[in-house]
Order: structure tokens, then C-alpha cells, then sequence
């Protein structure tokens, strides 16, 4: 695929494999290579792909990516698959389509980070360590008020989820898909324990920092210690309706969770200032 930079146009190779039996084939950008889930259809791995090569740095804010007619051509895939993959980029903010000028890679300003499947593509390879900061940083600003809250608010039914999920991770660990879910069960319980409907929006992307930063964490190695009490103390303060107590546990758990995310290696040679955690 070729792309418009302020230099000219550079082409980038987007390699398309075909599954046996399907007649389609797999969008890989720039030689990676990874499994396909026979469940995601074939604009939404065209999506994947050119959302991991836009947060991964490949394309840069400004680059025009080639029309429809001449990318669906060389990827070998119809007018329409390509068209709708740009479709799911653009209402996520990472691209823009213009009549005359053709679609644009956006700033990241521009980008919905809070996306489950957008930040799923920026940790798919090394996230930049300025977003992973931040991330955490909203986590504690939202999560630790909202812990507040929910000690001066939550029934006694949301006190039972927030037990059932500790319960659930306990016994599965984060290591495996339903320990995570048992995570996130936790962390939606205590939002909805705020009572507050504009907190309680923020669940979903909540839960996709929670998840993601998680399956992060534990990709090149096991997780350094278990979570699990960190979980139960924001519990603790939390049924105890101690909101100075459980907004500190909720800021310390999220700084512990800092502390065990490693540094992406592609940031270690950056000058970046990290903030103490």
C-alpha cells in the first residue's frame, strides 16, 4: 500500500495470506504475522491491521493512505470490505476521509483511546510509554473518586458482586481469560456502586485499560505478584463506607499496577521522563 508523506509517497507492504478453504486471506502489515479469529469478518481485519500500523507509528498524522479502488485491488479483497474498514478507523477517530483529498491518518488528539479495540491495537505491539503514563494517571483520577463514592453509596447487592468477583479472581487468577473478566466484574461494580450515571459510562473504557494493560503485562512473563489483595483492601474500605480509606487503596492499587507493567521496550532508549508511581 502506498502512503503521501510531506517527503512523497512511500509504499507500505501489506501482505494478505489466504486461510485454507475461505478463499480470503489474512491482512499482515509489514511482514508481521499473527493468528486470525475465524470469528472477525474480513473488513474487521483489515481494520485491526491498519489501526495496529497507525498506533504503532507506521502511518504519522498526515499520511494519505492509496484510494479505495487501488488498495481493495492490492490487497485482493472487494470495494466494499476495504470501504467499511475505513468506515470503523474513521469513527474512531484515526482516520478522515475527505472528497478530492483522499483519508487521512489523524493526529492522536483525534483518536478515541478509550476504544476497547483501539487500545487493544496500540498495546498489540510496544504502546508509546507517554499513553501507557497516562492511562494509568486517568485510572487513578477516575477510580480512586470513585471508590469515594461508592463507600458513601453502594447496596449491599453491589457489595456482593464486588466479593463474587474477588472471589472469581482468587480462584482463577488474571492468567487466564475468567480471572480477567472476574477483574473487570470488580472494577464495573464499583463504578455502578457511585450511583453517579456519568461515572458509570465510563465502564467500558475503564474495563479495556483494566484488560488490556493486563494481557500487557503478562506477555513476555508471569505477573511479579498477585493483585489479589490489593482488590480486597479497596473492598474492605469500601464495606467498611470509609471513603478516605478507600479512595488511598484505590490510588495505591493503581500505582501497584503501574509498578508491575514493564517499560515497552521501544520507549527504554526514549528520554521520557516516568512519573514516580
Amino acid at each position: 500500500m502506498l502512503i503521501r508523506t510531506a517527503a512523497g509517497w512511500k509504499s507500505r507492504a501489506l501482505v494478505y495470506n489466504a486461510p485454507k478453504g475461505t478463499g480470503m486471506k489474512k491482512l499482515v502489515p509489514f511482514g508481521r504475522t499473527r493468528t486470525v479469529s475465524k470469528a472477525l469478518r474480513l473488513h474487521g481485519t483489515i481494520a485491526r491491521d491498519l489501526g495496529v500500523a497507525i498506533t504503532a507509528g507506521e502511518y504519522q498524522p498526515g499520511d494519505l493512505l492509496t484510494g479505495e479502488i487501488a488498495s481493495s485491488e492490492e490487497l485482493a479483497v472487494s470495494r466494499t470490505a476495504y470501504r467499511e474498514a475505513v468506515r470503523i478507523l474513521a469513527a474512531k477517530g484515526l482516520v478522515e476521509s475527505k472528497p478530492k483529498v483522499g483519508t487521512k491518518v489523524t493526529s492522536r488528539d483525534r483518536w478515541h483511546l478509550l476504544d476497547p479495540d483501539v487500545l487493544a491495537w496500540a498495546f498489540e505491539s510496544d504502546p508509546d510509554l507517554e499513553l501507557l503514563e497516562s492511562l494509568f494517571e486517568l485510572r487513578d483520577i477516575v477510580e480512586s473518586a470513585a471508590a469515594a463514592l461508592a463507600a458513601t453509596r453502594r447496596t449491599t447487592e453491589q457489595l456482593d458482586a464486588m466479593r463474587d468477583a474477588i472471589e472469581r479472581m482468587a480462584h482463577h487468577t488474571l492468567a487466564t481469560p475468567e480471572g480477567r473478566q472476574a477483574d473487570q466484574d470488580f472494577h464495573a461494580a464499583l463504578l455502578a456502586a457511585t450511583g453517579n450515571p456519568y461515572i458509570v459510562s465510563l465502564t467500558t473504557g475503564v474495563n479495556a485499560a483494566v484488560n488490556t494493560t493486563t494481557v500487557f503485562k503478562q506477555r513476555e512473563r508471569p505477573l511479579p505478584r498477585d493483585p489479589v489483595p490489593d482488590h480486597l483492601r479497596v473492598f474492605q474500605a469500601v464495606a467498611d463506607r470509609d471513603a478516605v480509606r478507600a479512595q488511598q487503596e484505590m490510588s495505591t492499587l493503581v500505582h501497584l499496577a503501574r509498578q508491575d507493567t514493564p517499560v515497552p521496550p521501544r520507549s527504554k532508549d526514549r528520554r521520557t521522563r516516568i512519573r514516580p508511581v
